[in-house]
């Protein structure tokens, strides 16, 4: 690989995290102003929940494709696109003229989106070859994350308080305009030696079964879990999946590798990762809409309220990078199960959005145990793997994230309105006694993914589960071609 200096690779870290930025931050800036846009749209329950899963949904159904693809044709090339396409979906959602054209220009936001996270981590990958430093360059990574939870609930607050929900898309269009600008300057062109083919069916098939999945919870409510709509959506997913494992371990070079799930570390990390977005998206669900709501606080006290938790994650993620570089991913991930556990339980259990102090105590605690998830998914993820392979094994990692960001807001929030099919199907109207009845049940399988992501980092931390991953990188090291090392292009000024 073209040799790089210690000043390029802290540049390239900054290009990477600044494409992170744009990306997190449109999420939870969102968040905040999911009320107004409900007001302003006229929007039932099915409709928030599709302004935020046509992102998450087509964004994990592209993931995978954008990372083999970079790693084929050339991850900077990927990324310029992907930050072409994102700015330009971002522009168009902020003139969308109704609920419907807004969700069509979140998928758009999503293409472009689905071509960042992942290869921006191979060229994170590829970048930082010393295991430390690769380690501590994620846990920057994830501080970037933190950031933008600290950063997004106060900056949507304050725009949409004084200009309005449209505003927050604009945020995206200088800082991609620095990233397009830096990234033709100092991102270096690299490619795999021995990229994977296209995997075309593959590819169908996962949107398949990711798109009847979450179509089918989210219609569930109001259409009847025994509707022939519900039904077919089954159908069609368990089909899908089905047809995954069925043709996926044929293919010479499958767009999943069933090799990847024999490594113990990595399989946890990728149910970790659905387990821990799950809990993230379903908290920032309900929170955001309780404190609007319930609550009637304005968009900026809302993000006020929430900022106990996102200065936390800011705050533990770079922390969680340097421990699991240090002592390994186990303790990070105890502390994560530990903390988003007790955070929901605070709620389901003891109702803490009857008490200010338990509440601020539960958005604590839900800061740390997110803050200390993301380095150790992500590291276990690409750390074990080939070079060759980065842009596809960190692509898993990052749609585990998004299929687990998207079924969270899916689940709680049919959860929740079916708790309030009997006051409102709209948000209108309800008071703090039915809401907080509709939200308990919610509120326990938040719980449960904290216990999950407990155990999983438990099981898949050991001496036994770091045997199954070096197996599994034997087994996936390609022969070596007569020109083994990393394609790697000086960027053109």
């Amino acid at each position: 690989m073209h040799e790089v200096s210690h000043r390029q690779r802290m540049l390239v870290l900054a290009i990477c995290c600044l494409s992170l930025l744009i990306v997190s931050l449109d999420n939870t800036v969102l968040n905040v102003a999911l009320p107004q846009m409900r007001r302003d749209l006229q929007a039932p329950v099915s409709g928030m929940q599709w302004v935020i899963d046509a992102y998450t949904l087509v964004m994990a159904s592209l993931l995978m494709l954008a990372g083999s693809t970079g790693d084929r044709i050339g991850r900077r090339k990927v990324f310029l696109a992907g930050l072409a396409v994102f700015m330009a979906g971002s522009l168009l959602c902020s003139l969308a003229p109704s609920l419907d054209w807004l969700i069509a220009f979140r998928a758009v936001q999503a293409v472009g989106a689905a071509m960042l996270n992942p290869v921006a981590m191979s060229i994170i990958a590829n970048t930082f070859t010393d295991p430390a430093q690769r380690a501590r360059a994620i846990g920057v990574w994830g501080g970037v994350a933190g950031i933008s939870m600290a950063a997004g609930p106060l900056v949507g607050g304050v725009l949409v308080d004084s200009v309005g929900w449209r505003s927050i898309f604009w945020l995206n269009l200088p800082i991609g305009f620095v990233a397009l600008a830096l990234t033709v300057k100092y991102v270096p062109e690299s490619r795999a030696p021995r990229p994977r083919r296209t995997d075309l069916v593959g590819q169908l098939l996962i949107m398949a079964l990711l798109g009847s999945l979450t179509y089918g919870i989210i219609e569930a409510p109001e259409a009847g879990l025994g509707s022939a709509l519900v039904l077919g959506c089954a159908t069609v997913a368990v089909t899908s999946f089905v047809g995954l494992l069925v043709y996926e371990p044929r293919r010479t070079e499958p767009l999943i590798d069933p090799r990847f799930f024999r490594s113990a570390p990595f399989s946890g990390a990728t149910l970790i990762a659905i387990s821990a977005f799950a809990a993230l998206s379903g908290f920032l669900f309900l929170t955001t809409l309780y404190l609007q709501d319930v609550r009637g606080l304005d968009p900026l006290h809302a993000g006020l309220w929430m900022l106990p938790l996102a200065l936390t994650t800011c705050l533990i993620a770079p922390l969680s990078g340097r421990l699991v570089g240090s002592r390994g991913p186990r303790l990070p991930l105890v502390v994560a199960g530990l903390g988003m556990g007790t955070s929901s339980l605070l709620f389901a259990a003891f109702a803490a959005e009857e008490q200010n102090w338990l509440m601020f105590t539960a958005y604590v605690l839900f800061g740390v145990g997110f803050g200390m998830v993301n380095s150790p998914i992500t590291n276990t993820a690409v750390s074990g793997m080939p070079r060759s392979q980065a842009g596809v094994a960190a692509a898993i990692a990052a749609t585990s994230r998004q299929t687990g960001g998207t079924l969270g807001v899916a689940v709680i929030g049919a959860m929740l309105a079916a708790g309030l099919a009997g006051a409102s199907s709209t948000w209108s109207s309800f008071d703090a006694a039915s809401y907080a009845a509709a939200a308990r049940p919610a509120w326990w399988v938040i719980t449960g993914c904290g216990v999950a992501v407990l155990v999983l980092g438990v099981l898949s931390s050991g001496p036994w589960a770091r045997r199954t991953a070096e197996r599994t990188a034997r087994e996936l090291e390609p022969p070596p071609p007569p020109a083994a090392a990393e394609v790697a292009v000086p960027p053109q000024h």
